[in-house]
């Protein structure tokens, strides 16, 4: 298993209180530093309200001694909480485990803390969250340590809280076909709540990386198909980013993929929603015909056309540039 390295950055954003008793998945940690702002003194007079680019609070979390790296940031829709999550280190014997927090949007108070660790206590690191249309749940998902076949590698685990309490609702876990590394590196959910979409990095059984794309039922974790995409190099290709456009029908995947003469090219590949199915693959390759590496999709709810960005070979006096490329959906 290839040894992830994490980064020596204490992540920002720590909270107030955490409140664990009871409630799976949801703990407080030994060792945590957590600091906040001064309270209002009682009595004093309310402050002005805060001009343009004001520090509205600062929050910090991290286990003391420890490297601590956060990766994903998202706000319910309602604009009441923001989620953080990352991964976190721990004391002897060292597991580095998802952590996943709650934070009151206005005050910064933390609301609840909630960590994952794999069943064999290896490393396990978050890299994207999504909250439901509802605002009733947190998706989380990145690499997780696994054994197959006495060997260990990364899996994919993508956790599912309750966005009140931090409690645990499922846990899904995916292996790909290589028993190699598998990594996933994004997460949504479609329009209706009802489905789960993740993507990332997994090993196949002669190709290197593939895309590996999984739909889940959002509310129970049931794995609905499995979609994978190996570029025409078959070596390595790394999914990044995924999306969903606004009627939900369909899924878009992009990252890099292995050409036969052009190293990586940008390649988006556009799923059926409900099967899982191919419905076209798009692939870019700039005008240095060198390294082209999309790092993020979106679509526009208003007329669903998809957008792709990431970093693309130049000529001339550009060696890398962004490259943004717009494709009707």
């Amino acid at each position: 298993m290839r040894k992830r390295l994490v980064c020596g950055l204490f992540a920002v954003l720590a909270g107030a209180a955490v409140s664990a008793a009871g409630v799976t998945g949801v703990q407080a940690s030994p060792g945590i530093s957590r600091s906040q702002g001064p309270a209002q003194a009682p009595g004093s007079a309310a402050p002005a309200s805060p001009g343009p680019g004001s520090q509205l609070w600062a929050e910090r979390y991290g286990t003391t001694g420890f490297e601590n790296t956060a990766s994903a940031v998202k706000v319910s829709l309602d604009g009441g909480t923001v989620f953080v999550t990352g991964s976190t280190d721990s004391p002897p014997p060292s597991t580095i485990s998802y952590a996943t927090i709650a934070y009151n949007a206005t005050t910064g108070a933390q609301l609840w803390l909630a960590s994952y660790t794999d069943p064999y206590k290896l490393n396990d690191s978050a890299n994207s969250l999504a909250v439901s249309p509802s605002g009733g749940t947190v998706y989380v998902t990145g690499e997780s340590g696994g054994i197959s076949g006495g060997v260990s590698s990364y899996d994919y685990a993508t956790v599912a809280y309750n966005a009140a309490t931090g409690a645990q609702l499922w846990v899904a876990r995916y292996n790909g076909p290589g028993n190699g590394d598998d990594k996933a590196t994004s997460v949504a959910v479609s329009p209706d709540g009802g489905t789960v979409f993740v993507t990332g990095e997994s090993t196949g059984t002669t190709s290197g990386f593939d895309y590996a794309t999984i739909a889940y039922n959002a509310a129970t974790g049931a794995q609905l198909w499995v979609a994978r995409y190996n570029g025409p190099g078959n070596r390595d290709d790394v999914a990044r980013s995924v999306a969903v456009s606004p009627g939900g029908a369909t899924v878009f995947v992009t990252g890099y993929s292995t050409g036969t003469t052009s190293g990586y090219d940008y390649a988006t590949v556009a799923y059926n929603a409900a099967t899982g199915a191919q419905l076209w693959v798009k692939r870019y390759n700039g005008p240095g015909n060198g390294t082209d590496a999309a790092q993020a999709a979106a679509v526009s709810p208003a007329t669903g056309t998809v957008f792709v960005t990431g970093t693309s070979a130049g000529t001339g006096t550009t060696e890398i540039d962004w490259a943004t490329v717009a494709y009707h959906g």
